[in-house]
Parts: structure tokens; C-alpha cells; sequence
């Protein structure tokens, strides 16, 4: 990947265009939260991986970092806890997508259709990427492209209708409000801004990494704070942010948009635009994360399998086929018996923790390796996403802590079980 791509990319893997309907929906406040976000643990982010990266470029990112830093076993288990997160994450990315378009094109409730789909352009996907990264890239700079033209149609609308009729909701205080059942986005708006981590898991598919990782993060960064500001203050001024949906949100602001401006065919528009974000997305995702069995699987801590490339095609095709096979099983199993709603939500609820606990990794190796103030600003970000993760969304029952605490005890016994039996049988 040269540096445009890695820009395009940067930018389909940090955006998520669901965050925006989430930050809408807890008010003007939100503003505020995305700018100290941005400050406080973006730029540090940025800071602490541009680094990390110049000092280890080797493939494998934070596996390498943190294995380097603090020894084999806490590099597995950051290694362990980022992948596993992800591998919950990668039907968000999917179903969310899915949802817009069926909330467009009328097919919200066929689980049936949503699942079937969803496996379809998954395996496609997979595939793509399996022939290699000179074709994979391709998807992944679609992805940036569409995420990009999501945000400019958003905050273009956004700001002609303000100019001809107000804002839906009043912008006059921008202070964050203390309300419990909102808490929880706090720790979404620092997961909606991780990303930037997995260019450099990929730094053996990147040219000149050393130079190439520092500078597209610098730059995808200004575009993904201008589409978190922007695109969220364009929400407010077309739905008032207490009828903002956590899911539909976006489409939502879409429809007042068109009905505003004229333009019966500007939701459509927008939903096709955010499908094409997620296929991005996933895709992107789905082969940076790859990468990491793969290097892990090299070390010896995975099984051998792990680290065969394809014999024609170079690609990691254990560690993607596995990783394609865990996320379809994933999708059949949170959809069945659930609703749409209850589907993404559960794998929202798994993501939250297990994607933010190897920040903790990532900002302690920058602190080791000197860059105080940065990792100090991202470590008290992070921990407080930690936190506020634990407190319960909107609409959840105590079983919101039971299964947060269950599920990440079970990730790191497993974790443990399986370093265990590699030790001993690596000798």
C-alpha cells in the first residue's frame, strides 16, 4: 500500500458512521466530548503509534509493541484481546450497514434476507481479499472514498438547512450532561476513534512503512475529526437529538434533509454511500486483523497453521479464512432469536472492553519508550472509557455487568490456557 492508500484506508477502518447517530442521540454535549476525545486520546493515539511505528516497523503492530515492551506473555494477550474484539466487531460493521439499506429500501424486518446478505458479502470480501492485498486495497479505498462523501453530503445539508430554517435541536449549550443512561457513550466515543493501530499490524504490506504509517496518520486524522464534528452538529440541525435513533439516526437526518431541500432522493443516496462504507470497512478490517494470528502464529503461540502464507497469492489464508468463519458463525448466532436492534447491540456490548484494553498496552509501551505526556493524556482517556463502559446503556437490565464481566474474564482465562499449552509445547 503507497500512502494514499493507507489514507483512504486509515479512514474506512476509524470512522464509524453509526457514532454519529449515538453522539447525536446524548445532545449538543457531544460536541464537546468528540474535541477532548480528538485531544486527549486521538492526537496521542497518533503521537504514541507514529512512534511505536518508526521504532518497531516490523508486521504484527501492537503484538510486537507490547511483546517488545513487557515480554511474550502481555504481547499474546494484548494480541489475544485486540483480534477477539474485532472478530465481534466485524458483524457490526456489516449488520450496521445492512440496516441503513433496509431502513432505505423497506426490509428491516426480514432476518432471513439481512442474515443471508450479510454472509453473502462477507465471503465475497473474504475472497478478495485472500488474492491479495494489490486487489484488497481496492476495497478498502472505496470504503475511504464513500465515508468521506457520507460526511461531505451530511455536513453540506446540514448547513444549507440550518441557514434556511434553524437548527431542529438548539445548540446553545454545549456542555456534556452527567446522565447516567448516557454515560456508557463516553467509552463509545474513544472506541469510535481507535483505528489508527492497524495500519501498522500491516506494516510488512505497506512501502516504506517508517515514513508512510506517521504521515497517513496525520493526515485521515484531520478528515476523521472533521466527519465526527462536523457530521454530528449536522444531525443536531436536522433531527431533534431526542428522536435521534442509535441505529437509523443517520437515515433519519437524511430523510428531514431531503424533505428540506427538495431532494426526494438524497436518504437513498446516503444509504447506498454508507453499504459501501461498510463493505469498506469490513474488508479492511478483516485483512488488517490477519496479519496478527499471522505473526503470532510465527512466534509460535499460535498454532503452526496460523503462519502459512498462500503459496500463490501470499496472503495469511489460515488466519483470514478462520477469521471469515468466526464472523458468520457470529452473525447466525447474535441474530437468531434476537431482533435486529438486539443483534447489533449485543455485539456492541462484546467489542466495547476488548478493543480499549490494549490501549492500556499500546500508551504504556509509549511511556516506556519516553512519550510521557502523550501516553499520560491516553492512558486517563482510556481508563475512564473503561470505566463508563461498564455502566449500562440506555434500556439495559443488570445482566448489561454480568455479561461484560463474564465475557472478558473469559477472554483473558482463555488467553492464558492457550499461552500455557504453547509454552510447553514450543520446547
Amino acid at each position: 500500500m503507497r500512502l494514499p492508500d493507507l489514507v483512504l484506508f486509515n479512514v474506512t477502518v476509524v470512522v464509524g458512521v453509526r457514532w454519529l447517530a449515538v453522539a447525536a442521540r446524548t445532545g449538543p454535549g457531544s460536541i464537546t466530548l468528540w474535541i477532548a476525545a480528538v485531544l486527549l486520546f486521538f492526537i496521542p493515539t497518533a503521537l504514541v503509534v507514529a512512534g511505536l511505528s518508526k521504532r518497531y516497523p516490523e508486521e504484527g503492530g501492537l503484538y510486537v509493541w507490547t511483546r517488545e515492551a513487557f515480554g511474550p506473555w502481555h504481547g499474546f494477550l494484548c494480541g489475544a484481546c485486540y483480534f477477539v474484539s474485532t472478530l465481534f466487531f466485524l458483524p457490526v460493521v456489516l449488520l450496521y450497514g445492512l440496516s441503513i439499506a433496509a431502513v432505505a429500501f423497506g426490509f428491516s424486518q426480514d432476518k432471513a434476507l439481512m442474515i443471508g446478505l450479510a454472509l453473502a458479502i462477507l465471503w465475497s470480501v473474504a475472497i478478495l481479499n485472500l488474492l491479495g492485498t494489490e486487489l484488497g486495497k481496492w476495497n478498502s479505498d472505496m470504503g475511504g472514498i464513500a465515508t468521506i462523501l457520507v460526511g461531505a453530503l451530511l455536513i453540506v445539508a446540514g448547513w444549507s438547512a440550518w441557514r434556511h430554517g434553524g437548527s431542529a435541536t438548539p445548540l446553545r449549550n454545549l456542555v456534556p450532561r452527567l446522565d447516567w443512561e448516557k454515560l456508557n457513550f463516553w467509552s463509545q466515543i474513544a472506541l469510535g476513534l481507535t483505528g489508527l493501530e492497524l495500519g501498522a499490524i500491516m506494516a510488512g504490506e505497506i512501502r516504506d512503512p517508517q515514513r508512510t504509517i506517521p504521515r497517513a496518520a496525520w493526515m485521515s486524522g484531520l478528515a476523521i475529526c472533521a466527519f465526527y464534528v462536523g457530521g454530528t452538529l449536522a444531525l443536531l440541525v436536522l433531527v431533534p437529538s431526542g428522536q435521534v435513533d442509535i441505529i437509523s439516526g443517520v437515515m433519519q437526518a437524511a430523510q428531514a434533509a431531503g424533505t428540506r431541500l427538495g431532494w426526494s432522493g438524497f436518504p437513498l443516496l446516503i444509504a447506498l454511500l454508507i453499504l459501501a462504507t461498510a463493505v469498506g470497512a469490513f474488508g479492511s478490517w478483516l485483512s488488517g486483523i490477519a496479519r496478527l494470528p499471522f505473526v503470532i502464529g510465527i512466534d509460535r503461540y499460535l498454532p503452526p497453521a496460523f503462519a502459512r502464507l498462500h503459496p500463490r497469492w501470499r496472503t495469511p489464508y489460515v488466519a483470514l479464512l478462520a477469521a471469515a468463519a468466526f464472523t458468520s458463525v457470529a452473525i447466525v448466532v447474535m441474530m437468531a432469536g434476537e431482533s435486529l436492534r438486539g443483534g447489533y447491540q449485543i455485539l456492541v456490548d462484546l467489542t466495547t472492553v476488548t478493543t480499549l484494553f490494549p490501549f492500556v498496552y499500546i500508551f504504556a509501551a509509549g511511556w516506556k519508550c519516553g512519550w510521557r505526556v502523550s501516553t499520560a493524556c491516553g492512558l486517563g482517556v482510556t481508563a475512564l472509557a473503561l470505566v463508563v463502559a461498564f455502566i449500562p446503556p440506555e434500556g439495559a437490565s443488570w445482566l448489561y455487568e454480568v455479561k461484560m464481566i463474564g465475557g472478558c474474564a473469559a477472554v483473558v482465562v482463555a488467553a492464558r490456557m492457550n499461552f500455557q499449552y504453547a509454552l510447553r509445547h514450543r520446547k
